[in-house]
């Protein structure tokens, strides 16, 4: 018997992905093991695999699959790392990150999300990933550090105390600039004397805001 293949939509996605560029085997395995239709909102499920950004709950998104996959690409995931996400939302790039390292610590200001995104992931057997209903600007000093930072909303600059939280070697990626326009990707890295910066691509995220939200 011949084997199944995959639904038309997904083969696309996997070529979208190799067609811009993103050559990481672990990663591009990870894009299509992960069930995007299962972050997505119902009403979405036919778009779950096209290579834009979906509105979800509490005014939010989940982003599209090839930013996803790119962000992740960067970060340069080892097994034994342990990963820091600000925002949440629907949960799809902490599950992405979780076949892809030790452990994830998620933070997400909108109770609604974090209580969403924790039950998606605990279904779907995603057992190393903790949601945290919190403030990305404020980290628990109880957390520790991080080898990878990964930000999913706009932040106009990197704040001092998010780059501290980061070990020797390790990387953080945010989207960085104005929170109603274009921002783009900034790549830091620490090194033995400071951090080493390099600007990627132009994205365009949510903002980052501080504080938990009083409502939703």
């Amino acid at each position: 018997m011949a084997a199944q293949q995959p639904p038309p939509e997904k083969m696309m996605f996997q070529l979208t992905l190799r067609s811009r560029g993103i050559s990481d085997q672990a990663v591009l395995r990870t894009m299509e093991e992960v069930p995007r239709e299962a972050f997505v909102e119902k009403g979405d499920l036919a778009y779950a695999y096209r290579d834009s950004a979906l509105g979800i709950e509490c005014g939010q998104t989940i982003s599209q699959p090839f930013v996803v996959a790119y962000m992740t690409e960067q970060l340069g995931l080892q097994k034994q790392h342990r990963v820091l996400e600000i925002g949440t939302g629907s949960g799809y790039q902490a599950a992405v990150l979780s076949k892809l390292c030790r452990e994830v610590v998620s933070i997400e200001r909108y109770r609604t999300l974090a209580d969403g995104a924790r039950k998606r992931l605990k279904k779907l057997g995603y057992d190393n990933v903790e949601v945290i209903l919190g403030d990305g600007y404020a980290i628990p000093e109880d957390l520790g550090t991080f080898d990878r930072i990964i930000v999913t909303a706009a932040m106009e600059n990197i704040p001092d105390r998010l780059l501290d939280r980061l070990e020797p070697g390790g990387i953080l990626i945010a989207p960085v600039g104005p929170h109603h326009g274009i921002q783009t990707l900034v790549r830091m890295r620490r090194t033995e004397t400071g951090f080493e910066r390099k600007e990627l691509v132009d994205v365009r995220f949510v903002p980052a805001l501080p504080g938990v939200a009083r409502e939703l």
